[in-house]
């Protein structure tokens, strides 16, 4: 990729915590207008790297470089209202520094949002929360979208509203999206790229691609990789030139889950 078009650019960028490696040597680019979905087990990392890269948290190796100017959007794993503070919409969406009329009006817009504008923040459902987080996290027209498990909360319906919101935004404003998701097979038309994590990247590529990956069927099973592949066949994607990092020999050996003994995803959470 063209040094021109990388708004965000880790190389071998390291957490360490008490002599552990939180993340070991992760190298990524993310380029203008590119849709990469982070995915991996419980404790792999995953919020981890995203603080690191948005810089809200400090690397212990390795460094991040950011475009100038760069504008990040941030919708977080969760966000607990407090009842005590009964804050409107309205008022959360104006805490944001510098926010016009005209972008708040196309923010809330964008979202659907409107008609909640008045309610207090504790009141809202799961999906209309996670809608105020991202109104909250485009309005100040940003160059790249970070999302944490963005749906992770809500049931079925929520969650293809959610993605098929996140679609129309991607398409409308034409930025760059960086999210952690589980939904790997529901958000496969839109990632440009899917990056495996572990502490270490593990696998890296076109989500067509990783279904046929040792690796990728070693940590998410053979139903998922089944499930993509048939998507892939069903929308008669393209098959591009591989495009894997490295081949990985780490050790992936983890704990399940006591809430989930069928997938090292568990709980979702990172």
């Amino acid at each position: 990729m063209a040094q021109t078009d990388s708004l965000i650019v880790a190389e071998n960028l390291s957490v360490i915590r008490q002599g552990s490696r939180l993340l070991d040597k992760i190298s990524l680019t993310l380029g203008a207008h590119e849709f990469i979905t982070i995915i991996g087990p419980n404790g792999a990392g995953k919020t981890l790297l995203l603080h690191a890269l948005m810089g809200i948290l400090k690397a212990d190796e390795g460094e991040v470089t950011c475009r100038a100017g760069l504008k990040i959007g941030y919708v977080p794993q969760r966000l607990v209202p407090d009842t005590a503070m009964p804050m409107t919409v309205r008022r959360f969406l104006k805490l944001v520094k510098g926010v016009v009329e005209a972008d708040l009006f196309e923010a809330v817009s964008l979202t659907d949002i409107g008609a909640i504008l008045e309610r207090p923040l504790y009141a809202l459902s799961g999906g209309e929360l996670q809608r105020v987080l991202l109104a909250r996290a485009i309005l100040n027209r940003p160059d790249v979208l970070v999302l944490d498990e963005p749906a992770q909360n809500l049931d079925i319906s929520g969650e293809l509203a959610f993605y098929k919101l996140l679609q129309d935004i991607y398409a409308a404003r034409k930025l760059s999206v960086l999210m952690v998701s589980h939904d790997l097979h529901m958000v496969m038309s839109l990632t440009n790229r899917v990056i495996c994590l572990y502490h270490h990247i593990c696998c890296s590529g076109k989500p067509a691609e990783l279904a046929q990956d040792p690796v990728f069927i070693e940590m998410f099973g053979r139903d998922m990789a089944k499930m993509m592949s048939v998507y892939n066949h069903l929308h008669n994607h393209s098959h591009e030139e591989h495009v894997h990092d490295h081949t990985c020999n780490h050790n992936h050996d983890y704990e399940e889950d006591e809430h989930d003994t069928t997938s090292p995803l568990g709980s979702r959470h990172a």
